[in-house]
């Protein structure tokens, strides 16, 4: 019996009672190399994924209250960092990448930085007069506390999987994971491999349009297909993508992120970004499921690609196993180069246990998709 099916009234009910067995994808994988697949199966309902990747794919909305005389905002800065007007009078869209400009160096990953640290921030603002908003200026200051409400949109919140990054130019390539030494000097690599979401869960599959995942401390949303979405990519026999796959789009309240799981930073050449810890359950509802979660580094692989050439389809130099790069060495163009994470290994296994504890103490939802993210590429080539 402990090896059918469960269905998700089944999990939901052991969690009611607080019989909800959870543990990390890296404990998972532990298990079944001790135990077996089958017996770490009937010890397990749920395997929770993480990862912390860098991203500036993503936008902050702020709903603020009326100003007196009321004004229609088209275009603002905060912070000095500037946004635009959304689709109400006081909806405020500023972008988390962007601010290369000199000599601001910021975009909106700081100003949110910086809200969530408690900061009051200068807000200029101006709109379009008319006659139920007839004003034209707004010079105030703005702190999380009068912000009614808000939210992080990440446009590539979860991807399926990552790329390794190298140059093959002379001297240091600027990329959006950081610093590459060429010719083949350094590599980075954006995934964590067999912890990471996309590469326990092939093809997000128990994700959905309404799924529940935890971004940065707080309760988030999958909203839909994200940004580059690639639902059918080349896939190993065991599922799993060869290259970035199906990606997943988030929404998160602003009130509620921590920034112990959540970091601002700026890359020289390519501007702001946000570094975000985001943890998902996934539900084991058949031993399938658990053989694909219980898949090792080894078996796992990442595209190389070159980022000294910046072309729209970049030369590759094959795969690697995910099991090289945590060595930290890997052949490119016969040569052996270093190799770095371009994530926080660190924070992806801090909120990974955050969840697992709110699973296990009922303080987290648990649900399987009710529709699937949806079969349409989004990666369609912009020609001109």
């Amino acid at each position: 019996m402990a090896l059918q099916p469960r269905c998700e009234a089944d999990l939901r009910d052991r969690q009611e009672r607080g019989q909800l067995r959870v543990q990390t994808a890296t404990a998972f994988r532990q298990q079944v190399a001790a135990a077996g697949l089958e017996e770490a199966y009937a010890a397990t309902d749920v395997v929770v994924a993480s990862t912390a990747e860098f991203t500036d794919q993503a936008s902050l909305v702020l709903h603020l209250g009326p100003s007196d005389p009321p004004i229609r905002v088209r275009r603002f800065q905060l912070d000095g960092v500037e946004g635009w007007g959304g689709h109400g009078s006081t909806d405020l869209v500023l972008p988390i990448g962007g601010g290369l400009v000199e000599p601001l160096r910021r975009g909106g990953a700081q100003v949110l930085g910086a809200l969530l640290a408690g900061q009051e921030l200068g807000l200029t603002a101006s709109g379009e007069a008319t006659a139920l908003h007839p004003r034209r200026e707004l010079d105030t200051r703005l702190g999380l506390d009068r912000i009614g409400s808000g939210r992080l949109l990440l446009h590539r919140g979860i991807v399926e999987n990552g790329v390794v990054a190298v140059s093959s130019a002379e001297g240091l390539t600027r990329s959006p994971y950081g610093p590459l030494l060429g010719p083949w000097g350094t590599a980075l690599y954006g995934c964590s491999g067999a912890a990471s979401i996309g590469l326990a869960m092939p093809g997000l599959a128990l994700l959905g349009p309404g799924s529940p995942v935890l971004v940065a401390g707080a309760l988030g949303w999958v909203s839909g297909p994200g940004s580059g979405h690639q639902p059918n990519p080349r896939r190993l026999a065991s599922g799993h993508a060869r290259s970035p796959g199906a990606v997943a789009a988030l929404s998160v309240e602003l009130q509620g992120l921590n920034p112990q799981w959540l970091r601002a930073c700026f890359f020289e050449g390519h501007g702001s970004a946000l570094l975000v810890a985001i943890a998902a359950p996934v539900p084991l509802i058949n031993l399938a499921v658990a053989r694909q979660a219980a898949v090792l580094d080894s078996a796992l692989e990442a595209p190389v690609l070159d980022f000294g050439i910046p072309r729209r389809i970049r030369p590759s130099f094959g795969s690697v196993s995910y099991s090289q790069l945590l060595a930290g060495q890997i052949p490119v163009a016969g040569e052996r180069v270093r190799c770095a994470p371009a994530h926080s290994p660190r924070l992806a296994a801090s909120i990974a246990g955050e969840l697992v504890n709110q699973l296990q103490q009922g303080r987290f939802p648990l649900r399987l998709p009710l529709a699937p993210l949806g079969g349409r590429p989004a990666l369609l080539p912009l020609e001109g």
